[in-house]
Parts: C-alpha cells; structure tokens; sequence
C-alpha cells in the first residue's frame, strides 16, 4: 500500500449501481412513453453519464430525468457494493490510510454510506451540496489536497470512468481506473477487483 490517501467514486466504483439505475431507467422509459431500449444499451450509456443517457434515449420525453431518479432512489434503499469493497476501505483504514469520497450526487450519498455500512471509513464526503464543477474538473480534488495538506504523490483517485483519470490527472495525484473488462491507458494503474488495491 504505497499510497497514503484515497479518493473515491462512489457509483460504479464502491456502489454496484448500474445494474439496479439501468432498471430503473428502463422502467421508466415504459412507465412514461411505452419505450423499450436494450438493458446493455442502457447500461452503457449510464457508464458515460446520466446526462448522455437521458439524451440518447428520452429527451422528447417531459419529466423523464424526474421519473427516473424516483425510481432509482427505491433501488438506492438497498445499496449493493462490488465485492471487496467494505474490506478494502477497512483495511486501509486500520493500516492509517486516509480515505476520502466525491461523489455527483447531493446529500443523498450520506445516506447511501450508511445503509451500506461504510460511512464509518471516510474522513469526508465531498457532494454536489458542496458546489463544485463536476468531474472531471479537478476542483473537489483540489478542495481536499488544500484543506487535509495532501501529498498529490501519496494521493490516488479510484474511479470507473475516464472523467474521474481525467480529474486525477489534472489534479497531478496518482489514478486507478477499475473495470471487470476495459483498461484506461492513462491510469496510474488497472485493476478489475477492488482487492488488487491493497497489494499497490
């Protein structure tokens, strides 16, 4: 474990939402225009962006972003963590490892870390509540970096998306990009189980 601080993604990354989100999304597109689209086309839109996801498949539709995340904040009641996850994150803490999350979401993230049984292991959770650009402008980064006095060479961000190497990168701190099939060549380094983590 070369590295002193975490940096966390929460969907896609700890939370093994976008099996339940494209569900939800798909139900949602019957529920308001009888639309059906494939569950992998979904899926792989959502992995883009929620935004990129709406816009490819129900932009004519009114109120659909609404109906949505209704339904998907039922599925977000009983969270799903990949595997290794809460292991992974207590383990780093018990060797004193700092861990930290940014996640797009507001204050609902909160609520997810506990339902999830993990709250307990980061120091802070930075949400959309706390108003900075999104990902993958490297602001949230540069939040914490600031304000816990962090070494970018000791500091390494974990995500499942490009945007989140791409903030890392333009942070100047170290990246993991996890995935179970795709590599990012720009990443610090790949893994496909969170477990891999503790052995960098």
């Amino acid at each position: 474990m070369k590295y002193k601080n975490y940096i966390w993604d929460l969907g896609g990354t700890l939370l093994n939402n976008y099996e339940s989100s494209s569900h939800a999304f798909a139900a949602a597109l019957w529920q308001s225009a009888d639309r059906i689209v494939l569950h992998e086309d979904i899926y792989n839109a959502l992995k883009v962006s929620t935004d990129y996801a709406v816009n490819t498949f129900a932009r004519d539709i009114p109120d659909f972003l609404t109906t949505y995340k209704k339904l998907e904040a039922e599925t977000l009641k009983r969270p799903i963590l990949f595997p290794g996850a809460s292991k992974v994150l207590s383990v780093l803490m018990e060797n004193g490892r700092q861990n930290f999350m940014i996640s797009h979401r507001d204050s609902q993230v909160m609520a997810i870390l506990k339902k999830a049984h993990i709250d307990q292991f980061f120091i802070e959770v930075v949400t959309a509540d706390n108003g900075f650009s999104r990902k993958p402008a490297p602001d949230s980064i540069y939040y914490l970096l600031k304000k816990y006095k962090l070494n970018p060479d000791e500091t390494v961000m974990i995500g499942d998306r490009p945007i989140d190497i791409e903030a890392g990168l333009a942070a100047g701190v170290q990246t993991v990009f996890f995935d179970t099939k795709k590599t990012d060549p720009r990443a610090s380094q790949n893994i496909q189980n969170l477990t891999e983590l503790l052995g960098l």
